[in-house]
């Protein structure tokens, strides 16, 4: 087994990684890995940031708690893998999105999911937008995340994208704190947007 790395300048940038490797890192940057690529995450999150996302939690979590399905919010690690049963040493993806749900049980463990979320939602910042709406916009169509929602503290606007025949399609945009968010996947789920934009 690898010795634990506490630090990421130690790390070779330009080389592909793990989940096996991401096990043995442990300092205190934030990091994901995207196809092998190593991705640093920003640093803590902006105060109205974090207000949404409290607020996203407070109103997804509160709806959850009365249904099946489980909803985890960052940091938990989320291993998407290339074949069903890819060991540690396989999985080249782990990421950790704002907001994850979970509806198959079977795809949690103690080391969080393994496996596709019915539901991510990832909150933007300035230094995270060009991959959430990229990078991770073609990963989680590609292993087959049924809903994404992309929320924009700065725009007051949420996208919800949802897959129909393997490929993502916008299913509703709202902006400026107006309307109300109706999930495609959860047909029973609403949030009013002030509600999570009130400052």
């Amino acid at each position: 087994m690898p010795n634990t790395i506490k630090n990421i300048n130690s790390l070779d940038f330009s080389k592909r990684y793990t989940y096996a490797d991401y096990l043995n890192w442990h300092f205190k940057e934030r990091v994901e890995l995207i196809k092998g690529w190593i991705h640093k995450m920003s640093p803590a999150p902006r105060r109205y940031h974090q207000k949404v996302s409290f607020k996203l939690t407070l109103e997804l979590g509160n709806w959850f708690d009365n249904n099946e399905c489980e909803m985890y919010n960052a940091p938990f690690d989320v291993r998407l893998q290339k074949n069903k049963g890819d060991s540690d040493d396989n999985i080249e993806t782990v990421v950790q999105p704002d907001l994850s749900v979970i509806c198959d049980k079977s795809k949690l463990d103690d080391r969080g999911c393994l496996g596709a979320p019915d539901l991510i939602v990832e909150i933007l910042s300035p230094s995270t937008a060009k991959k959430d709406f990229n990078d991770k916009y073609y990963l989680y169509q590609e292993n087959g995340v049924k809903e994404y929602w992309i929320v924009n503290p700065d725009g007051k606007s949420v996208n919800i994208f949802v897959l129909v025949n393997n490929i993502y399609q916008e299913h509703s945009y709202f902006e400026d704190a107006k309307g109300i968010i109706k999930s495609p996947t959860f047909s029973e789920l609403e949030i009013e947007c002030q509600v999570i934009f009130k400052d």
